[in-house]
């Protein structure tokens, strides 16, 4: 399988003339109708004219149906990773599907169970967890806590009754290294996140935890990075976890998630079903009981290529020689991921998607840094022209989840888009909400 492109990889890899996108980079609803782009029945044109951009708009059905295809390949649990997007509409909509939620944070669980969704069916993670989130998980009766350190360990003794014991999973490195970007490998052993297998950590705090008789240790948990494409990784990740499991009998085990998508045109990855059941044969295999509770934590996965941002150019400036600066409404205030991993990305003109893309093009943001590029080499019409609707596709995951307000710019909305017809599950941030806080 192919890595994702950074954005320095971007211009050798991409073809000089497109007479058409790829459709397998838009929501599985999109349709072209006269030169249009639809999602989920609904044109982006009419949105934009509607409410303005930049927006993000997702396709729901989108959604449910990959989280169908996971769920259909495999027996265990799913749960979705809320830290790729979250808000009280994918809250509902992941316990509609009868889906688990994996939480990071205070505001993570708070906001999933505002919108309905149970604690029971909660997984809290986190390397740092606060005496405040802790406590706030067994108010709302989390339904697992993975350790992360041992001074976590002493927090939840603090906190937890004898009677009413915790049920928790240890989360384990198993020192594998996964092949994606140094800033989202996690399963190596120089990471802040988990205890160590080969150090004999992992043991140390096992033991730590079967001692106690406020914490109920049930299973284990590991996660070896994000963006992955190479299913081998898995395959080693789980040989490590296999062993613990089996030497100390447990009966729930976690291989968290990662699992890479396509973003540019050309790449490759592997489907999520493929993936589950992956992990499923693994399981069958590899002599663990029968009776094994296995949970996979996808985000990314599921929820990447529902979604596309949709920007108005603002200026074009052409640098003889150099380059063409196309400047959007938006960067890296809605899209950090660029910036932070030098990710790739497409670009599309919601309006003419029929027409031939033939110039190479640099869309940037409005902020006021020089690496604020949200696409290093765009192919687009060679008329492109200021006015027109821009946008980029595979946005749903760490788009709106890791927006900020840089520059004092607002968040843009998010849409739900469902049999032509569409709903705003996030208002777009005003002038207003940027002095909320101030005193």
């Amino acid at each position: 399988m192919m890595k994702e492109l950074s954005r320095g990889d971007r211009s050798d890899a991409m073809p000089s003339i497109r007479h058409s996108f790829p459709m397998g980079l838009l929501p599985s609803g999109a349709s072209i109708r006269s030169g249009s782009l639809y999602v989920a029945g609904v044109e982006i044109k009419r949105v934009a004219e509607e409410i303005g951009t930049p927006f993000f708009i997702y396709d729901e059905d989108h959604i449910r149906t990959t989280i169908r295809d996971a769920k259909g390949a495999f027996s265990g649990d799913i749960a979705f990773a809320s830290k790729a997007f979250l808000c009280k509409a994918m809250a509902q909509l992941a316990l509609e599907e009868g889906i688990l939620l994996d939480v990071a944070s205070m505001g993570e669980m708070y906001v999933a169970h505002a919108g309905g969704f149970p604690g029971d069916r909660m997984i809290l993670h986190g390397n740092n967890k606060s005496d405040q989130e802790l406590a706030f998980a067994l108010e709302i009766g989390v339904g697992r806590i993975v350790i992360d350190s041992f001074d976590e360990i002493d927090r939840l003794e603090s906190l937890a009754k004898a009677d009413e014991p915790v049920s928790v999973w240890l989360r384990v490195t198993p020192g594998v290294e996964a092949h994606t970007h140094e800033y989202v490998m996690t399963g190596q052993e120089d990471t802040k996140f988990g205890f160590s297998y080969s150090a004999g950590a992992a043991e140390e705090a096992i033991e730590l935890l079967l001692s106690s008789k406020k914490i109920r240790l049930l299973g284990l948990h590991s996660h070896i990075g994000s963006q992955i494409f190479m299913l081998d990784s898995f395959k080693a990740q789980f040989d490590v976890m296999a062993e613990l499991i089996k030497r100390y009998g447990f009966l729930e085990l976690n291989l968290g998630g990662g699992l890479g998508v396509a973003y540019i045109d050309g790449e490759e990855a592997p489907a999520i079903a493929d993936w589950v059941s992956m992990a499923e044969s693994y399981a069958k295999n590899s002599g663990l009981p029968d009776n094994l509770r296995l949970v996979l934590e996808p985000g990314r996965a599921i929820i990447a290529r529902s979604a596309i941002t949709v920007y108005r150019v603002g200026t074009i400036k052409r640098l003889k020689g150099i380059r063409t600066y196309v400047s959007i409404d938006g960067g890296m205030s809605d899209n950090p991921r660029p910036v932070l991993y030098e990710s790739g990305y497409e670009a599309i003109l919601p309006e003419r998607m029929n027409d031939v893309s033939d110039t190479i093009y640099t869309i940037s943001g409005k902020h006021c840094e020089s690496g604020d590029i949200v696409v290093s080499s765009a192919l687009l019409p060679s008329d492109l022209a200021v006015g027109e609707l821009l946008a980029t596709p595979v946005t749903g995951a760490y788009g709106y989840s890791m927006a900020s307000n840089y520059n004092k710019v607002g968040r843009p909305p998010v849409i739900f888009a469902k049999d032509g017809r569409y709903r705003v599950v996030v208002r777009r941030e005003t002038l207003g909400d940027l002095l909320r806080l101030e005193e």
